[in-house]
């Protein structure tokens, strides 16, 4: 699908078509963006459950016509109280946070709470809908069944031995004990029930009440350290969005502990680089290479800076070491070779995510991106309750000089960053992607080949892509093409320096991308990446 759709009362994006459908619905029926979002993350909870669930953390900007800039939601969750490096190093783990099994699961799950946060911001835009109207199609789905799509096929098969070795991870996605092939009909009742419990006693119940005992006591028989008291500690964030100022408006994501600052970093870095001079035109050699040597620089700076906010601080908007100051962004930008490209050796980083939008009849426009990390997360799965447990704890570092060190309630390292752009020609433009690293990377593609460069929505989404270093199961550091990339553009980046790889035309390793555009006379625009399931459901 290269035709951008378009409508005028409404629009959903999300990677799976029913997620779409499901918040459409909400809007139909007179619910706002925010509860629209709310109903399709939930519904992608039970319908996609290799990239998001229940038991994984989100994030979250929410914009209103005037405003100055959206708000910022931070549902991340905190280590356990009683995760140390030396209970890691007890078990065996010397060396780094083991990815799978309950030593992984050693985060609280916050995505739930950011419902919350975000349903209690949009009450004061007027009538809201019930909560367990906005969970029915998640439960409906998860009850009566979903077809299995061909990615969450294949990472069954794919990581079946490590997967079918978790706590409660056969009983709920092995039935029969094989993996489910795709277009099969896959149930999750725990699942279901704990959906309609959470619409009947609320969403608080999922930390301190029913809900949040049956995690606990199911947490501490897997063998993970989180307890009933880490779960009621836990609140979402409001918080102030970082913003970049750049030629076509102002550009917003989240601070710390999310990555979001290497996603706005690198739109600085390419349009100084354009400014500089450089003859940079769209799908050439110069814009790829540009970007690819922006993000490194950006990940050098990220990696020194992200950790939990309260045990390394990040620097105040303004201050002399702000890496969004125009200066610091000069002299990165001085720094790119634009015939050569910096050696990488980048840290492994991987994942598997979900990013949702909507804009309601109103204006009022939501982006958000919602994980459990890992495909699957921990793999470990809560019986009582069918929910998932994420991994993100696997963003700690076990070194204690590390901006992500592992102690006790702390948050971890996140790669997931959603990005909202108020374009100075009055568009609104929320937009994001899942994939671990390459999400900054993606953010970047999407804007610079809609904003700057003029392409269609759709087009820029689709259009083939890259993905700088390693991830999650691949020890190689590569520069990744889709097989679409045209030959002379791939010559040119092996002949500068860069280790290219060719993959598939649209390989899912480049993430499932998404966006809206509003424009000032009320017309939406949306976009759905091919790489996935979704769809742009609009009316």
């Amino acid at each position: 699908m290269l035709h951008t759709p378009r409508a005028r009362r409404g629009m959903v994006v999300t990677p799976h078509h029913l997620a779409s459908q499901a918040g459409l619905a909400i809007l139909r029926e007179g619910g706002n963006a925010v509860e629209a979002v709310v109903a399709a993350a939930a519904t992608l909870c039970a319908i996609y459950p290799h990239m998001t669930g229940l038991g994984g953390d989100g994030f979250w900007l929410i914009h209103e016509p005037g405003a100055p800039a959206p708000v910022g939601i931070d549902a991340s969750g905190r280590s356990g109280a009683a995760v140390t490096p030396d209970l890691l190093r007890t078990a065996g783990h010397t060396h780094q946070i083991p990815r799978r099994g309950p030593l992984a699961a050693i985060t609280v799950a916050g995505a739930v709470s950011g419902w919350a946060a975000a349903l209690d911001h949009a009450r004061a835009w007027g009538p809201t809908l019930p909560l367990p109207r906005l969970l029915e199609e998640a439960q409906w789905h998860a009850r009566h069944g979903f077809a299995v799509t061909a990615g969450h096929h294949a990472l069954v098969r794919d990581n079946m031995e490590v997967l079918a070795a978790q706590p409660g991870f056969a009983a709920q996605f092995l039935p029969d004990g094989t993996c489910p092939p795709e277009g099969s009909t896959l149930r999750l009742p725990a699942l279901a029930d704990t959906l309609h419990t959470l619409g009947i006693r609320g969403l608080d119940d999922f930390y301190r009440g029913r809900i949040a005992a049956a995690m606990a006591a199911d947490l501490a028989r897997a063998g993970s350290p989180l307890t009933a008291a880490d779960l009621a500690d836990h609140r979402a964030s409001l918080v102030t969005p970082l913003s970049l100022r750049l030629e076509q408006g102002q550009v917003f994501n989240l601070p710390p502990p999310s990555q979001g600052v290497a996603s706005l970093c690198i739109l600085g870095i390419f349009e100084r680089l354009r400014a500089a001079g450089a003859a940079i035109e769209p799908e050439t050699f110069a814009h790829l290479h540009a970007i690819v040597e922006a993000t490194k620089r950006a990940f050098r700076m990220r990696d020194g800076l992200v950790g939990d906010p309260d045990h390394a601080p990040y620097p105040a908007p303004g201050s002399a070491t702000d890496p969004l100051l125009p200066d610091r962004l000069d002299g990165l930008a001085r720094d790119v070779d634009m015939a050569l490209a910096l050696p990488w050796p980048a840290p492994p980083s991987g994942g598997d995510t979900v990013w949702l939008g909507a804009v309601d009849a109103q204006g009022r426009a939501v982006s958000c991106i919602q994980s459990i990390y890992f495909e699957f997360g921990s793999g470990v799965v809560l019986p009582r309750t069918g929910i998932t447990w994420q991994n993100r704890g696997c963003g700690f570092s076990i070194h204690a000089d590390s901006p992500a060190a592992l102690a006790p309630r702390r948050k971890p390292f996140h790669t997931l960053n959603p990005a909202m752009a108020l374009l100075a020609d009055g568009r609104v433009m929320p937009y994001g992607t899942m994939g671990g690293e390459g999400q900054p990377q993606t953010q970047a593609a999407v804007f610079t080949r809609h904003v700057v460069f003029g392409q269609p929505l759709q087009q820029a989404v689709s259009a083939p892509r890259w993905l700088l270093g390693r991830t999650w199961g691949d020890d190689a550091v590569h520069l990744r093409l889709e097989g679409r990339i045209a030959p002379d553009v791939a010559d040119g980046l092996r002949a500068a320096g860069h280790p290219v790889r060719m993959v598939g035309d649209y390989d899912p390793v480049m993430g499932h991308a998404g966006a809206i555009v509003r424009h000032p006379d009320g017309t939406l625009e949306g976009a759905v990446d091919p790489r996935g399931d979704g769809c742009v459901a609009a009316w």
